[in-house]
């Protein structure tokens, strides 16, 4: 039987209800709290002119709006997500549970700190959790986000060179040509020079051209091992060597953690700091602009012994400490030697806690199975893709993979024009979420791919099957893949025209008044 997505014709809910119909009564103040609070008087200059144009359901129709959408939408609830790097791995719901509890959830970041002395206790043994998974010595749970983290990283390379008064000297982050984008993007961000190196036949970092990249210059390196291409570096070691044989600093892009975790730790391989992603290794939810947390760990390295600062001096944001004397866990804001605030208060608890309950449940030996199960998924699908038509392996096609696996399409779109997007839509129509396609950008027509600890063995089969029966249908008939997806809520759009700046529309008001014929597309 083939699969449907639903397909609801679903106004926004803007377009729904009538004016004066009421799902929910706010309730009124109680009068203890008036009595205590007093009367409330706004001014006049912040009052509204007239009331907010928000729309006017009754609950059931709110309830229904958004179950017909959540039918049209996916998820890792329905199926696998296999987005390689930036994968979703199965959630539990008993982490879920934890990290929704309104002991939490009702938290106020002002809090005094002795009624959350629970809550500061989870943090600071996730601090210490995560250093220990990584080979660190200390953490920050401060950063909202991987990116977030990366950002607060190269910070603490440039506090670093500051602090040692080489930072005029000190203005370029080498970056290997297999690494995520924001790695570019967050030392750009911080004020480096970008210096990119090639990788390898064997996907490693070319060793001969980062020698020929590194100088005095050199700030420090931000690398991703496993590597985006799903692959280990196998010269880490000598590459730390390098690079601290000119005073620059390793960092650890932990975005691939789960292809190494519980066998090797970035500390152990020369890193010096490492961001860590909760999401996915630590199997919070990922994508949809939600509360993140990139936690960002550093080794003690002495960064001037006449003052005695070391590395985690530089942290950014505040960190939880016992207080041995009090017996109470204190949040200990930045000192002066730290890179400040990043955001406000604390982090994103949430997620924190959702990662909390993930490692405590799993157990050191549980993590480390989970990385087994993880590169044993990715190798089990090498296997069942071996001498597929239409698909081929750049970089080391020989060596076994982590956590990910990158094929390319190219044979396929240059002996019957259907491409790695073609072939994406392809796998939407089977009910698969689709992979992450022309990334990295050292791949021609990539499919990258990531099933993660979690997914089954059958539908590992069932993907390698759809992307055979792909690659049959694109040689009998490559125009039948240009009309894919037809399964899904929404058919293929206009990729040109959706990215179009002209066609953005932030807001209803100006969805509005462009369907009135009162406003155009922007210019």
């Amino acid at each position: 039987m083939a699969w449907r997505q639903a397909k609801w014709p679903e106004p926004i809910i803007y377009e729904l209800g009538a004016p004066g119909r009421i799902g929910f009564l706010v309730p009124e103040i109680e009068e203890e709290i008036k009595k205590y609070v007093g009367e409330i008087k706004l001014p006049d200059k912040i009052k509204r002119s007239s009331p907010p144009e928000l729309p006017e359901l009754s609950e059931v129709e709110v309830l229904r709006h958004f179950v017909n959408l959540t039918q049209m939408t996916y998820g890792v609830d329905n199926g696998p997500v296999p987005l390689g790097s930036c994968t979703m791995k199965y959630n539990p719901k008993i982490a879920m549970e934890a990290a929704f509890d309104p002991r939490v959830t009702m938290l106020h970041p002002l809090q005094d700190e002795r009624t959350v002395q629970g809550l500061l206790e989870m943090m600071y043994l996730l601090e210490r959790w995560l250093a220990n998974i990584v080979g660190m010595d200390a953490c920050t749970l401060h950063p909202a986000a991987g990116a977030h983290g990366e950002l607060a990283g190269v910070l603490i390379i440039r506090k670093y060179h500051e602090l040692k008064g080489q930072i005029d000297k000190k203005k370029e982050i080498i970056i290997p040509d297999s690494a995520h984008g924001t790695n570019p993007a967050s030392s750009s961000m911080a004020g480096f020079k970008v210096i990119e190196v090639k990788s390898d036949e064997r996907g490693n970092v070319d060793i001969e051209a980062l020698k020929a990249a590194v100088s005095e210059a050199t700030a420090g390196l931000m690398i991703t091992n496993p590597s985006t291409l799903g692959m280990f570096e196998e010269n880490i070691v000598e590459i730390a060597k390098i690079i601290h044989e000119v005073d620059g600093l390793l960092y650890y892009d932990g975005a691939n953690l789960n292809g190494i975790m519980g066998y090797t730790r970035p500390g152990d391989m020369g890193f010096d700091i490492a961001h860590i992603n909760i999401h996915k290794t630590f199997s919070s939810p990922h994508g949809g602009g939600g509360p993140g947390a990139g936690p960002v760990c550093v080794k003690d390295r002495i960064v001037d012994p006449d003052k005695g600062i070391k590395l985690s001096d530089l942290l950014p944001g505040p960190r939880v400490v016992y207080d041995e004397k009090e017996k109470k866990y204190k949040l200990k804001w930045p000192g002066p030697y730290s890179v400040g605030m990043l955001k406000a208060f604390f982090g994103n608890v949430i997620p924190l806690v959702w990662g909390f309950t993930y490692i405590m449940a799993m157990g050191p030996q549980g993590l480390k199975e989970a990385t087994e199960q993880a590169v044993i998924n990715t190798n089990y699908f090498k296997k069942l893709m071996e001498g597929v038509k239409g698909y081929t392996l750049y970089y080391g096609p020989e060596r076994w993979r982590k956590h990910e696996i990158v094929y390319s399409a190219k044979p396929l779109a240059d002996e019957t024009g259907v491409n790695a997007e073609d072939v994406a839509k392809g796998l939407l129509d089977a009910g698969f979420y689709a992979p992450t396609i022309y990334f990295p950008l050292i791949v021609p027509e990539a499919l990258m791919i990531e099933f993660t600890d979690t997914e089954t063995k059958e539908n590992i089969e069932r993907y390698a099957e759809r992307l055979k029966e792909i690659a049959r249908i694109a040689y009998e008939n490559p125009e039948e893949p240009k009309k894919w997806p037809k399964n899904t809520a929404v058919g293929r759009i206009d990729a040109v025209k959706a990215n179009h700046p002209r066609h953005v529309t932030p807001t209803w008001r100006v969805y509005r008044l462009r369907k009135e014929g009162k406003l155009g597309l922007l210019k």
